[in-house]
């Protein structure tokens, strides 16, 4: 699969992608092939301001349980096994809404929809490559705009500073495979994201590295060896994603994979979060946030029940 994408990208065809989270799947279609497919993608978009919010009624995991394997986590971060560990859960919704209505009402960054099984409005970018320059943009950090002084609260927090600072240390290391001259342009700037029910500002950093010229030949061997990407699995990667798949209890799927798109000359692709997946005609939405050794369990759970919106 990840030849076709290369045979693709070098050939200079416009094309779409997507993988699951651990990058064991990936799909790509020309421009031509995805109406076919009934699949549909939108990036940097501007939002149709017509639309309504829509905040789903939710039904997450028990307080209890989520400390079950919060509390987990620490014992494996107290033990050193990681440092940072991605925490997700899948939440069942009640929608009036199709997945393709969802999507098209959704204003984001980075949208798509696969058919009638899942749909992602994402706003975490995950790779772009302009000529031979790659950038990358870690997300993480999340608080509540109407928090006071939001900005500086979540800036100035010790746990959410960790958290990223460690975030943007993996993913420097991670662009290091593929690319040379690893450079942080920017560290720690704050975006704003309506929910519709709320603001919410989240922290994110720019990343960049020299690729070789000929990066076009391997473009689909190159996105494999960037995943799962690292806002979204922990620190040490290798050992945080053994652990997420014995505490969380169910399958990512391609929830946490990413998807993006190849223009002819360039690349961009976004983290696919803020998930929603069709299972057996029921609406899950999928979502969650960092772990760290001084995570608060109720923040953290809030956190995940926070993301859980349409905008």
């Amino acid at each position: 699969m990840a030849q076709r994408l290369s045979s693709l990208v070098s050939s200079g065809i416009p094309c779409f992608f997507y993988t699951d989270f651990s990058g064991k799947y990936l799909h790509s279609f020309t421009l031509e092939e995805m109406q076919a497919h009934d699949i549909e993608f939108a990036f940097h978009r501007p939002p149709d301001c017509t639309n309504t919010p829509h905040k789903p009624f939710h039904f997450p995991i028990s307080l209890e349980r989520y400390r079950e394997k919060f509390e987990t986590i620490q014992e494996h971060i107290r033990s050193g096994n990681t440092y940072l560990l991605n925490l997700t859960q899948p939440t069942p919704i009640e929608s009036d809404y199709t997945l393709k209505e969802i999507y098209t009402m959704a204003h984001a960054p980075f949208k798509m929809r696969v058919k009638d099984q899942f749909v992602c409005f994402s706003p975490e970018a995950f790779i772009t490559i302009e000529e031979n320059t790659i950038h990358t943009y870690p997300m993480k950090g999340t608080i509540d705009a109407s928090h006071p002084d939001a900005v500086n609260t979540l800036l100035n927090n010790p746990k959410e500073l960790a958290e990223h600072t460690m975030i943007v240390d993996l993913l420097r290391n991670d662009l290091s495979i593929v690319a040379k001259e690893i450079r942080v342009e920017k560290f720690r700037y704050v975006t704003t994201i309506d929910t519709g029910s709320k603001k919410l500002h989240q922290v994110s950093s720019h990343i960049t590295g020299i690729l070789e010229s000929n990066w076009r030949e391997n473009a689909g061997e190159l996105i494999g060896a960037l995943l799962p990407a690292g806002s979204i699995s922990g620190t040490p990667k290798r050992k945080s994603v053994e652990i997420i798949e014995a505490i969380e209890g169910y399958e990512r799927g391609y929830f946490t994979g990413i998807f993006g798109y190849f223009d002819g000359q360039n690349l961009y692709s976004a983290v696919a979060i803020r998930f929603i997946e069709n299972i057996d005609g029921k609406l899950i939405y999928k979502s969650g946030g960092g772990i760290t050794a001084e995570s608060d369990l109720v923040g953290e759970y809030n956190e995940m029940v926070d993301k859980i919106y349409i905008p």
